[in-house]
């Protein structure tokens, strides 16, 4: 149902039988303090779990960029222990540590004197690859994250725009298959649109690798909608909240995660929960010309549907989507599918839509079968 829920072999939601093998990076009591006595961190005690992006949000100065730099040491803790991949990140070189990790911010941080396959190619030649196999992975990455590398390899920096500025960097962060990729702000200086199509084009990226993924941003619409969970900052580097999207939507811990999620959690939970097989249900056939949805598609695009069915927009005949209904077709239906496909699941209207959003922010019931239930 949920738009960040992990593919199935990534863990899920569920604490139920993970064990510390399941974390990619866990910081124990962690804090940061400098010369000055500013506390930026006070006593951090977070994991984040393999394959996941743990979205962290918060106001500024809140500490979740120092929380971030100190996974790769560009910011010391001052005590405490951050355990990466099983190795205390205290303990390794700095270089070879950082070489280790993707690392993407938000001015992107390319070379201007190298062309883009040079600059993704960077890492790699770092760690000794031989030029040959460097040069193929950078394509391969171009590739990836949507540029023709015969028509964007040999351009520089500044011949690219915001967008593919931020692609390339995502590409260089990820050249060398790193198990763990930290992003402060990745998308904060590209304009809204683009900023869109860059979090789905990331989105789609990180499930097809299963690269475990730490985000830093200010934008609550960004955490929710890129995170399999978020952590939600107060001043001090304390975690108000650490839960999947809809809970810290549609369920504020604290005062400060009510504030940080505003008026708007109904229109953002719409637009991070999904069309399930379990929300079509039985009934007549709509008309041929009434709307589809599929399975995967977002609520408030159901909903939409849903509305042009009850007006009869979109050019259908007189009666098409009566009531309102959109049929449901599965998501690996033809693209141009019809509601007379055969694979037809069902239909919905406006009371599944909300229905199923229903479903999505109840809490899951207590297991009976555990004593302390």
């Amino acid at each position: 149902m949920v738009d960040n829920q992990p593919l199935d072999r990534r863990p899920g939601s569920s604490t139920s039988g993970r064990t510390a093998a399941d974390d990619a990076i866990v910081f124990e009591h962690v804090r940061k303090e400098y010369a000055d006595g500013t506390v930026a961190v006070g006593d951090l005690s977070l994991a984040v779990r393999r394959h996941e992006i743990l979205a962290l949000v918060g106001p500024s100065g809140c500490g979740k960029s120092t929380t971030l730099r100190m996974t790769n040491r560009l910011v010391e803790p001052t005590s405490g222990r951050i355990v990466v991949e099983g190795t205390d990140v205290t303990r390794e070189d700095r270089v070879r540590l950082r070489r280790s990790m993707g690392y993407v911010i938000q001015s992107v941080g390319l070379f201007p004197h190298r062309t883009v396959a040079q600059n993704v190619a960077t890492v790699p030649g770092l760690v000794g690859w031989d030029r040959r196999r460097a040069r193929a992975r950078a394509s391969e990455l171009l590739e990836l994250v949507g540029l023709d590398p015969d028509r964007y390899g040999k351009r520089y920096p500044h011949e690219l725009s915001g967008g593919e500025q931020q692609r390339v960097g995502v590409a260089r962060a990820l050249a060398t298959d790193p198990p763990v990729l930290l992003m402060d702000e990745p998308f904060g200086a590209v304009d809204p649109a683009g900023r869109r199509r860059l979090q789905e084009e990331f989105h789609r990226i990180q499930r097809e690798l299963g690269t475990t993924v730490m985000l830093v941003t200010h934008d609550i619409d960004e955490a929710v909608r890129l995170g399999d969970r978020v952590a939600v900052f107060s001043r001090g580097g304390v975690v108000e909240q650490l839960d999947d999207p809809v809970a810290v939507l549609s369920r504020p811990a604290t005062d400060a995660v009510s504030d940080l999620v505003g008026d708007g959690a109904p229109v953002r939970l719409l637009g991070i929960t999904r069309v399930s097989r379990e929300d079509a249900t039985a009934g007549g056939p709509p008309a041929p010309d009434a709307p589809v949805v599929r399975v995967g598609d977002t609520l408030a695009a159901a909903l939409e549907a849903v509305a042009e069915a009850s007006t009869g927009a979109g050019g259908a005949e007189a009666g098409a989507g009566v009531g309102g209904r959109v049929a449901v077709l599965p998501s690996d239906a033809p693209a141009d599918a019809r509601a007379d496909h055969p694979g037809v699941l069902g239909t919905l209207d406006a009371a599944g839509v909300l229905a199923a959003l229903r479903r999505a922010v109840e809490p899951e019931p207590a297991d009976r079968s555990d004593p302390a239930a």
